[in-house]
């Protein structure tokens, strides 16, 4: 074995098309298929442990959990054949329990699993044409049944068991629904199909015998024990604009954007195309997973839908509905959320729905999210990340950056980072991505579209292109080890360029097939290239020839790496070997066992040296290559691997296959140390960002800050607003709980009186309970002696009769004993005598028979015939005797079994007569538990007596916290009287602190009007420097098409002339080529020349037209703005005028509540005065109070007035002004804003 050991780290990627391809093992923990292997992945803590699948396995097909979370089991092909392997989960790491690999059946494979709800058996389904549905003990690899579940090689979908009962089986696909129950070691069906087939895609058991079925045709149905109960259609439900729109901002506000991606071959191909034609109808449902409330189900692309079940009933009602949210990074937004859901899952305490998606993407959301959403559809979020869904076809790393770059054949291209494991960037594209290749940097990328070459930038939050080369369907390219160069493949052409002038520098010719492979040494001096010819060939860059070359036309080679110092090239192909060449020749070949390496690479170290296979797998061998098989494999991918790279410092291997999975696994040597390079270089974090970006964002910043600074000023005019609502709130609160404090005070009264009311009558109550129980007491103790004397005589007799009936039956039962020993010690010795005699006879017999066999063994020659017949006549006397005592034998027999009949008979008569004793004594028990009853009676009324007693001890202590809490309401009534006090004298001074912010507002909205006013003139100036801008790129652009159409007319020549030189030898050719060069070139120059003419007055005409159409943009956009401001001043007018109404209208009430509390405490003090005055007999030293009043009353009416006055003349000039907005063109008044009515009360102030 070698030394060298790769363990697994983390993978990216889903394999959607294995059935039941998402469960829970716990509530953090997720369980899914990626490449080869079985992921166990922790949503909360972001870790990955795997369980890997059989050795030369050819990829999985089904999963199932078992319901007590312990075993999984896994279907694969292994070597071509079927195999079921079942894991402990339980154990750490998972270990394999079982493997069912030997069966008596045919089967090709298992497309359907399930474990009973024991835990103990397993259900499987063989895909068709043999279609068996086998039932498992699968501890003892013991199959209990199997039955074949179809004839017509229909395919199906399902199995399940019945959570609820291990014997019931449902079986669902297409024009199949059956119910099985497992009974004496066979599967018999118990329901019977009605009506027409359907398509049966999922299923699931909701009750003990409830199933939920779901067709290709958007219908569920309900089934009980076999019998329809419910049906209902799901119909398709497009997405408003308005919900569209939401869903793009809401998936646009994170920095890292989610698009979807395309499925290559999904397991529900068949499905697919069976029902294409009703693809926009008939929503198909893949997938139903049963909850406690209901269940969820899939309806539609990118549609779930969740029932509950109606309270009474057995039917279901649509509650909500969850959408796959739209992405707007996709290359075609609107179909982005197409995507078909798998399978569903939810996690042990309901919180969490999990979803997998036909194109290899996994969604979570939780449920408090669906009920938060009222009306409107829930939406998925990413569960880790957006993932490949096609064979990812490129894979490249850099140096100073933790980052892999990715592309696929999804026209995705993704930026990972292998040591967080997260997703850093990814984009879509229009075209297919065939190529990627990172620069050492970590901040460019070059990417082979099928159109075009891209090199583009990697910025923060995206990936933006900056020069394309019109390469066609570029295979490979690679950076240079320094990052100057960058080398491309065209067909069977190589082209390098430099990537400070971004030129083409050279081309390397030579190679005839197409060219797989190419790779730099450590110098970036060569190049090592290969491909389907055959053919490796090492060029020299400095002088664009081939300086070593090996031919081999039989192998078409897949990938080509070189050893750190350049001398040896490895390359593997698919004669199956592993070829190392050095000086134009191989020096030595390793077989590949049977497979072929489809990609190799080697540590920057030259100590390791990795291969991928066609069947997936990872081989890791030492460097110098063994003689021998010492080479470690590891189960990877479930798919031909297409790219494998080591990073820089050797720390970890990643690998990319056509199952669209990306694997990074961790290199040790045999000690379980990490290998590490001598030079380590630490990760840089800087990133790209253009100017216009951090612009916008330096914009967006002063925007908040001016958004925050507003928001704290309408906070703080809130907050007085607030102030003055609370205050007024204080003073109704105080008039309530005056009002309050008065009804209390009546209703005290009121409970006084009641309560005395009461107690009289309470009283008379309670004499009267006392003499009525009294006398019932009385009443029933007499009652209650009578019958207990008469029950002691009853129960005397009765014992006297049962002693009687004891003492008869004994004596019957003597009498029979003695009867019965007689009678059988008389038969026994009878027998015995005739027994005697029959032995006696027998012996005589005996004696008879020895003697005449003497005599005919004597005579037997001489008398033969006479001998026979005495033989005969003997046998018939003993056949006679043998009858008769059998006879004899039945005879006693049937006399014993008379005397037993008769023994049973008297057995019976006793047990009746014992049965009549036990019935005496239940009458004396039900006796005895009368009187027991009763004297409960009489311990329930003394019981009576005490609650009575009690209640009214609490009655007594109520009326004493009532007259506590009355003492304490009077002193909160004297607090309350001294607060009332104070708050009259505050009054006075709020009112001049509302007339200096009644000031201060008025000045703040002059501010605002000239800030909009200086605001409006600097966007102007801003268009027109933009209108500017465009136009001034516009001509560049032009002119760089002009330089750039130059160029290649002077790179044609050069060509063509580099071709005339090769027939310098031959000067009639020469001549000829020459010739076709003038007339070629010299022609087209002087017909540029004539149509230049024309196009410079095109141009002219175009440059006056583009002016003026520019110059009627700008005057329409400052229309456009005008009206928009004039809107929102005229929107701004109207709240200010309403909240200003408001605030009017509320300062008038406080004024007329504060003029009658002074009104009211005017005439209180006079009364009082007035009082005083006639006690003592003095004259009233303040007689100008109620003078003074009336006057100041009246001033107050003007100032009101005058107020109302002016506040008439505001409103006047404001809708004059609305009309004057009115007919400015492209102005349009807001509908439903209307002025409020003033209240009647301010109408009768203004008449008066």
């Amino acid at each position: 074995m070698s030394t060298v050991v790769a363990q697994w780290l983390h993978v990216f990627g889903l394999r959607a098309h294995v059935a039941n391809n998402i469960f829970f093992f716990d509530e953090q923990i997720i369980i899914y298929p990626s490449g080869n292997h079985c992921v166990k992945y922790n949503v909360d803590q972001k870790w990955q442990k795997f369980i890997p699948g059989s050795d030369k396995s050819q990829g999985m097909l089904a999963l199932s959990i078992s319901p007590n979370r312990r075993y999984l089991a896994i279907s694969e092909i292994v070597q071509e054949k079927p195999v079921i392997t079942i894991y402990e989960l339980s154990s750490i790491p998972c270990r394999k329990r079982k493997v069912l690999n030997t069966f008596d059946f045919p089967v090709q494979k298992f497309i359907s699993m399930a474990f009973s709800p024991d835990s103990k058996y397993l259900l499987t389904q063989t895909s068709p044409p043999e279609s068996n549905l086998v039932y498992w003990l699968w501890e003892k690899q013991k199959v209990m049944a199997i039955i074949r579940t179809d004839t017509q090689n229909n395919p199906i979908y399902q199995v399940s068991i019945n959570p609820q009962d291990n014997t019931q089986v449902c079986v669902t696909g297409n024009g199949m629904f059956k119910l099985l129950r497992f009974a004496e070691g066979t599967l018999k069906q118990t329901n019977f199909q009605r009506g027409e087939s359907q398509n049966y895609l999922a299923h699931a058991w909701v009750a003990e015998d409830k199933v939920i079925v779901g067709t290709d045709t958007g219908k569920l149905f309900l089934f009980e024990s076999g019998d329809q109960r419910w049906e209902t259609n799901i119909m398709v439900k497009e997405p408003t604009a308005s919900s569209k729109n939401l869903e793009v901002i809401h998936e646009s506000e994170s920095l890292v954007e989610f698009p979807p991606v395309s499925s290559p071959v999904p397991s529900f191909e068949q499905i697919v195309t069976t029902s294409s034609h009703n693809q926009l109808v008939m929503p198909r449902v893949f997938a139903i997973a049963a909850y406690s409330k209901g269940f969820a189900c899939s309806a539609g692309p990118g549609r779930v839908l969740l029932f509950e079940k109606i309270e009474e009933k057995d039917f279901y009602r649509e509650s909500r509905e969850i959408r796959i949210p739209v992405d707007p990074q996709s290359n075609d937004p609107s179909q982005s959320d197409k995507q078909d859901i798998l399978c569903m899952c939810f996690s042990p305490s309901e919180e969490t729905l999990v979803a997998s998606t036909s194109k290899n993407q996994i969604y979570s959301i939780s449920m408090s999210l669906t009920e938060i959403s009222k009306g409107e559809p829930a939406h998925f979020e990413y569960l880790m990340y957006p993932l490949h869904s096609a064979s990812i076809t490129g894979l490249s790393t850099c140096i100073r950056k933790p980052l892999i770059a990715t592309c696929s054949l999804d026209r995705s291209v993704r930026i990972w980072n292998y040591e967080s494991n997260t997703l850093e960037l990814f984009k879509e594209y229009q075209e297919e991505a065939y190529t990627i290749s990172l620069h050492p940097s970590g901040h460019f990328v070059v990417v082979g579209f099928a159109d075009k070459l891209r090199l583009m930038n990697l910025l923060i939050d995206d990936i933006r292109s900056f020069k394309e080369y019109s390469i066609r369907g570029c295979r490979e390219c690679a950076f240079s080890n320094g990052g100057h160069l960058f080398a491309a493949i065209n067909g069977n052409v190589i082209h390098v360029f430099t990537t400070t002038s971004l030129e083409n520098i050279t081309n390397l010719k030579g190679h005839t097939g197409k060219i797989h492979s190419i790779v730099w040494n450590a110098d970036d001096s060569k190049l090592i290239s290969g491909g389907t010819d055959g053919a490796i060939y090492e060029w020299n860059l400095s002088s664009g020839k081939r300086e070593t070359e090996c031919v081999l036309k039989s192998c078409s080679y897949n990938c080509v790496t070189v050893s750190p110092d350049g001398r040896i090239i490895f390359a593997v192909g698919s004669d199956q070997t592993l070829k190392e060449i050095a000086d134009s020749s191989v020096l030595r070949e390793m077989s590949a066992f049977d497979v072929v390496y489809t990609a190799i690479v080697i540590s920057h170290s030259g100590r390791m040296m990795f291969v991928g296979t066609s069947v997936g797998t990872i081989r890791a061998m030492k460097y110098p290559l063994p003689l021998q098989k010492e080479f470690n494999e590891y189960q990877a991918h479930a798919g031909p691997i297409t790219k494998m790279l080591l990073t820089f410092d050797d720390q970890y291997l990643l690998t990319t296959a056509e199952d669209g999975c990306l694997f990074t696994w961790k290199v040790f040597d045999k000690d379980g140390r990490g290998i590490k390079r001598e030079r380590e270089v630490g990760f840089a974090e800087e990133v790209l960002v253009t100017k216009t970006d951090m612009e916008e964002k330096a914009q967006i910043m002063l925007e908040l800050k001016t958004r925050v600074e507003e928001l704290k000023m309408e906070n703080e005019y809130q907050l007085r607003l607030k102030d003055m609502n609370y205050s007024e709130k204080i003073k109704e609160l105080t008039d309530k709980f005056l009002q309050e404090m008065e009804s209390l005070k009546t209703k005290n009264q009121v409970l006084r009186t009641e309560k005395e009311k009461q107690d009289i009558s309470h009283r008379e109550r309670i004499e009267d309970l006392l003499d009525k129980q009294n006398r019932e007491l009385q009443d029933l103790e007499c009652c209650n002696n009578q019958k207990l004397l008469l029950e002691y005589e009853k129960y005397q007799e009765l014992q006297l009769k049962s002693q009687r009936m004891q003492e008869e039956y004994e004596k019957q039962l003597r009498d029979n004993d003695e009867t019965k020993s007689q009678a059988l010690e008389e038969l026994t010795e009878f027998y015995e005598a005739k027994l005697q005699e029959k032995t006696t006879l027998l012996e005589e017999a005996q004696e008879d028979v020895r003697q005449q066999l003497r005599e005919f063994e004597e005579t037997k020659k001489q008398t033969e015939e006479d001998e026979d017949r005495e033989i005969q006549d003997i046998k018939i006397k003993y056949e006679k005797k043998l009858r008769e005592e059998k006879e004899s034998n039945l005879r006693l027999k049937g006399e014993t079994g008379i005397m037993r009949k008769k023994f049973s008979s008297l057995q019976k008569e006793i047990e009746e007569r014992t049965n009549d004793i036990e019935m005496l004594k239940g009458e004396q028990e039900k006796l005895q538990g009368v009187i027991r009853s009763l004297e409960k009676d009489i311990q329930g009324l003394k019981r009576e007596i005490q609650e009575r007693d009690e209640t009214i001890q609490d009655k007594e202590k109520r009326i004493y916290d009532l007259k506590k809490k009355n003492q304490e309401l009077e002193k909160f009534k004297f607090v309350l009287d001294y607060k009332i006090k104070e708050l009259k004298k505050q009054i006075e001074p709020r009112e001049n602190e509302i007339k200096e912010m009644k000031e201060q507002i008025q000045e703040m909205e002059a501010e605002l009007e000239r800030f909009h006013k200086q605001n409006t003139q600097l966007e102007l100036n801003i268009t027109e420097l933009w209108q500017k801008l465009r136009a001034t790129d516009q001509e560049m652009r032009k002119e760089k098409q002009k330089e750039r159409d130059l160029e290649a007319v002077v790179k044609w020549f050069k060509t063509d002339l580099h071709n005339c030189v090769a027939y310098i030898q031959e000067p009639p050719l020469l001549k000829e080529k020459v010739r076709g060069l003038f007339e070629k070139y010299v022609q087209r120059a002087d017909m540029v020349e004539m149509a230049g003419l024309n196009t410079d007055l095109q141009q002219e005409y175009a440059r006056q037209r583009e002016h003026l159409e520019r110059n009627l943009a700008t005057i329409k956009k400052k229309v456009l703005k005008e009206s928009e401001l004039h809107r929102t001043d005229y929107v701004r007018i109207m709240q200010e005028n309403v909240s200003l109404i408001k605030e009017i209208n509320e300062l008038r009430r406080e004024l007329k509540f504060t003029r009658s509390q002074v009104y009211d405490l005017e005439a209180a003090l006079k009364l009082s005065k007035k009082i005083r005055t006639q006690e003592d007999q003095e004259t009233v030293p303040s007689r100008d109070l109620p003078r003074v009043s009336p006057i100041r009353r009246l001033k107050e009416q003007e100032e009101t007035n005058r107020i109302i006055e002016m506040q008439r003349l505001e409103i006047r000039r404001l809708r004059d002004q609305i009309q004057e907005q009115e007919q400015v063109p492209g102005f349009h008044t807001i509908a439903g804003i209307r002025l409020p009515s003033m209240p009647d009360s301010d109408v009768n102030m203004m008449s008066k």
